[in-house]
């Protein structure tokens, strides 16, 4: 078969070929991105080094060499005994490697990096003694919190109490055809009622000046001396003494 007829379609050479679709396009992706990375190799082999590079590679390649025969100081400690390769000392206790070179390369005087070390540390101190007060305010704010919320709970609890010592108080006297409360917030006051203003200012004795606690502990008395009446147990006694006798307290906490 002459090299100017075509390819018959129905050979193994043709059947072989990978003729999935876009592995074309990958494949000339890939030749890119060889040739890209072949460009950079070769901009680097040509690209003319800096003077500190340049010094940086001697400075290594001189490091890395041993000294050798020509070098005055080696040839002092050869002709006191030293071989290459052993410690140094009479009996072989110290180093074996010289002391390494710490090339300054910055413009920054002597002592520079220690400042700076320890600036960090400082800066780093100052952060942490930040968190950790940071932490005990929200601390110290968390239990102020749940100290107000008890207290809130604990006073609407007594309000709660007190209105129903009111409302008890009311029917027990009304009972008794009590009309006029010995004290006016001793009843609940009707919510249709427009409440009057004072007249005098100066008057000290009215229940404003009382807190919720010291109303429902004058309330509560009231209604154990007057009705034997104990708004906890949610009884009536027949007298004082089956109210001490039966009752187990006077306050809330001694019913809990």
């Amino acid at each position: 078969m002459g090299e100017d007829e075509e390819e018959d379609y129905m050979s193994d050479l043709f059947i072989k070929q990978d003729v999935r679709p876009g592995l074309p396009m990958v494949r000339r992706v890939k030749e890119a991105i060889q040739k890209e990375e072949k460009q950079k190799e070769a901009n680097e082999r040509n690209r003319q080094k800096s003077v500190k590079e340049e010094e940086k590679e001697r400075r290594d390649l001189v490091l890395k060499s041993a000294l050798g025969n020509e070098n005055k100081g080696f040839a002092l400690l050869q002709k006191m005994g030293y071989k290459s390769g052993q410690a140094l000392g009479k009996s072989g206790e110290g180093i074996v490697e010289p002391i390494p070179l710490n090339i300054k390369t910055g413009r920054s005087g002597l002592g520079h990096e220690e400042f700076k070390k320890r600036k960090a540390e400082e800066k780093l101190e100052n952060y942490r003694q930040k968190l950790h007060m940071k932490k005990q305010a929200n601390e110290q704010a968390a239990d102020q919190f749940r100290v107000r919320f008890k207290n809130k709970q604990e006073e609407r609890k007594m309000e709660g109490d007190l209105r129903k010592s009111q409302r008890a108080c009311q029917q027990l006297d009304m009972q008794k055809d009590i009309d006029v409360p010995k004290e006016t917030w001793y009843w609940l006051e009707p919510e249709e009622e427009d409440k009057k203003v004072e007249e005098d200012k100066d008057d000290e004795c009215t229940s404003s000046d009382l807190s919720v606690s010291e109303k429902l502990q004058l309330l509560t008395a009231y209604l154990r001396e007057e009705h034997f009446y104990c708004i906890w147990c949610g009884t009536t006694y027949e007298d004082s003494e089956d109210l001490s006798s039966n009752c187990p307290g006077d306050s809330a906490a001694d019913h809990d």
